[in-house]
Parts: C-alpha cells; sequence; structure tokens
C-alpha cells in the first residue's frame, strides 16, 4: 500500500482508494537536459542545445523529489542529456546511496575520465552503462556525432581499472559496467567484433537494443518540435532492424555475436528483431509493457511521464511535480489512472503504439 501522504498533503485526510496503485519502487530522473553530443537516433540531436547549468536538475530539487518516494530501491539519473555534464551528479549517487538506493546511468563516456570514475565509485554508484555503437571508429563516429572512438575505449578500460581497483567484488559487485549497443542497419555487422573488443578491455556485458521508437504518433500532431519529428522518424525508418526488408544481416550478426560471446564468456542480450514475434510475446504475457504501474520518469522540470520511452514533454505528461502536486497526488491521480487503463485495453496511447518495449521488441 502507498506510505501515508504528508500532513500538508491533500491526501493526508482521504479515505484510502482501493485502485490505488503503490508507489514505485524504481524511477527515473532527468538530472540534465544538457549533451555534448549529437547521436542520429537521438531527439536532442534535432533540437536546440541546452546550457549543461539550467539544463540540470539541481541537487534540492533531486533531494525533494525523493523524500516524497518512500519505499524507493532504484533510481535512474538519466533523461535526454548526458548525466556527467551534470554539476552533482556524485553528490546525487552518494544522497541515494545514503538513503538506501542503487542509483547508476548510461553514459556516451567520452567525459569519463579516470578520476570521475573514481570519485563515481567513491560515491556509491551501483551501475554505469556506456553506449558503443560500433566496433570502429567510422561505424560509432558517424552515429556518435561529436564523439571520438580511441577516446571513448580508452575511457571504458579506464573505468574497467578502476572498478576492478576499487568497486566491491563478489556475488555483490558493483559497481556493474555494461556496454549498450543500439542495433541499427548501418552498425549491426560489426556487434561480433564489438563482444570481442569490449571482452578484451573486461567488460563482459553487453545489451543489444533496437531503435526506441518509430515515433509514429507524431507524424500529423501539431507539435512545436514538429520538424524535430520529422527528422528523428526519417532517420528511424531507415536504421530500424524491425522495418528492414532482409533481416538475413542482422540474424547473421547476432548470431556470430552469441557464438564469440559463448567462447569469451560475455553475457550478451539481444532484441526480438520482428515485431509479429514481440507481439505474440506480449500477447502470451498479457499487457504490453508494465512501465505506468511499477515506475515512472521526471524530467528535469518536474514533469512526470509514464516511462523514458516518451522523449518530449510535449508527447505525455501525466503532470508535475512543483506545481503545488506531490509525487503521488500524481502517481494516483485521474490522468494516470487513465493512461493505465487505455494501456491494459486494446487499444493503447497513440505514444505506446510504436514503442519498441511496448511491442517487445527493444
Amino acid at each position: 500500500m502507498p506510505h501515508p501522504a504528508p500532513a500538508d498533503s491533500p491526501l493526508a485526510d482521504a479515505e484510502p482508494d482501493p485502485r490505488a496503485v503503490p508507489l514505485p519502487s524504481a524511477i527515473q530522473v532527468e538530472v540534465t537536459a544538457a549533451c555534448n553530443l549529437r547521436c542520429r537516433m537521438c531527439l536532442v540531436r534535432y533540437r536546440d542545445p541546452v546550457d549543461r547549468v539550467h539544463g540540470s536538475l539541481g541537487l534540492d530539487r533531486f533531494r525533494a523529489l525523493l523524500d516524497g518516494l518512500h519505499g524507493l530501491r532504484r533510481v535512474t539519473l538519466q533523461g535526454l542529456g548526458e548525466p556527467l555534464l551534470c554539476p552533482d551528479l556524485a553528490a546525487m549517487v552518494r544522497e541515494a546511496s545514503a538513503r538506501g538506493i542503487d542509483a547508476g546511468f548510461n553514459t556516451n563516456a567520452t567525459l569519463l575520465t579516470r578520476a570521475r570514475a573514481r570519485e563515481l565509485v567513491d560515491a556509491g554508484v551501483a551501475w554505469i552503462h556506456v553506449s558503443l555503437d560500433g566496433a570502429d571508429a567510422a561505424t560509432y563516429e558517424a552515429i556518435r556525432d561529436g564523439a571520438r572512438f580511441s577516446k571513448v575505449i580508452a575511457n571504458l578500460a579506464g573505468l574497467a581499472e578502476v572498478v576492478g581497483q576499487h568497486g566491491r567484488a563478489g556475488p555483490d559487485a558493483r559497481p556493474e559496467v555494461s556496454v549498450v549497443f543500439v542495433a541499427q542497419r548501418s552498425n549491426v555487422a560489426t556487434l561480433p567484433d564489438l563482444v570481442e573488443l569490449v571482452a578484451r578491455i573486461g567488460v563482459l556485458d553487453v545489451h543489444v537494443q533496437n531503435l526506441s521508437h518509430d515515433f509514429g504518433d507524431t507524424a500529423g500532431a501539431p507539435l512545436a518540435d514538429e520538424e524535430a519529428y520529422v527528422a528523428i522518424r526519417s532517420y528511424t525508418d531507415g536504421e530500424a532492424l524491425w522495418a528492414a526488408p532482409d533481416r538475413r544481416a542482422a540474424e547473421a550478426a547476432f548470431a556470430e555475436a552469441t557464438r564469440r560471446a559463448g567462447r569469451l564468456g560475455v553475457r550478451l542480450r539481444l532484441p526480438t528483431l520482428d515485431p509479429a514475434d514481440g507481439a505474440a510475446g506480449a500477447a502470451a504475457g498479457g499487457r504490453g509493457c508494465s512501465w505506468p504501474w511499477e515506475s515512472a520518469c521526471v524530467t528535469r522540470t518536474g514533469a512526470v511521464q509514464p516511462c523514458c520511452m516518451v522523449m518530449g514533454e510535449e508527447r505525455a505528461v501525466l503532470g508535475r511535480v512543483g506545481e503545488g502536486l506531490v509525487f503521488e497526488e500524481i502517481w494516483n491521480g485521474s490522468s494516470y489512472r487513465e493512461f493505465r487503463r487505455a494501456l491494459a485495453s486494446e487499444r493503447p496511447p497513440d505514444v505506446c503504439a510504436g514503442c519498441s518495449l511496448y511491442r517487445k521488441v527493444f
């Protein structure tokens, strides 16, 4: 059951609601909207740059958010920006750790020096996932515009070294370090070599995922960033593996990567390539997504969104923390309830219909 509301909250004197959903044990918080790269599959590329200071959440607001989330066990310090641009990132990790909350993030690793890695390990970071979308400079840099492949590889090696020297070993080892590979038509052939590359560095966990969304819900919609959505839809149409007329190249790359991973002791997670297979899996397992019942996303401006796949406040906002509302009021408010009802139905919200996670191809 949800924890008691603060004394000054409108929920404090309310009768328990049998429809109430328990507060989430995990949440994703956008600590900054600023980014130093212009990755081709990310909405950030198609928008104006955000200042790293004014684009950050701030430590006090982060603490206030945690205060309203009783029972939280895991927080992902991640949004559209690069977490290492947040001035308070290590302090946020320490704050969460002091409350018994596991905290971690995904990073492009361009700024992940050994000194930053040591600071984060000492702060108690639980996981660091590094985005690496190619096994060679040409492939990687064509996707991660603004990054240098050699620098990222050096930083990944430095992270592995720091974790080996200063992290916690054993069955509950931390921080967990893994590589995230966003599979696309232009890079999937390099996946087997990437498995070999990261194994040599000492990273033994590779998570392969499809592009996150087809952005079909934005076509013809009256959105402020219409040009941005036109551009990202065009990129997705040209690169998404699920839309490829011939999947044999991707299937061959997955098979060879699996063979090499087995030989090298690398844990390799692969996505489903065919949306039909994903849909069948979703049908067998009930609703296609459990995010709105188990977790939430909060942007740097306080917007509460149903999940991390939305990318853009103009697509789905269910309330705003700090506008006279506490998180629990939003979580069990009418907007969230209606969203959950629609998602559990045969006609999900438009923003969910094109989502890779909902279609089980992520």
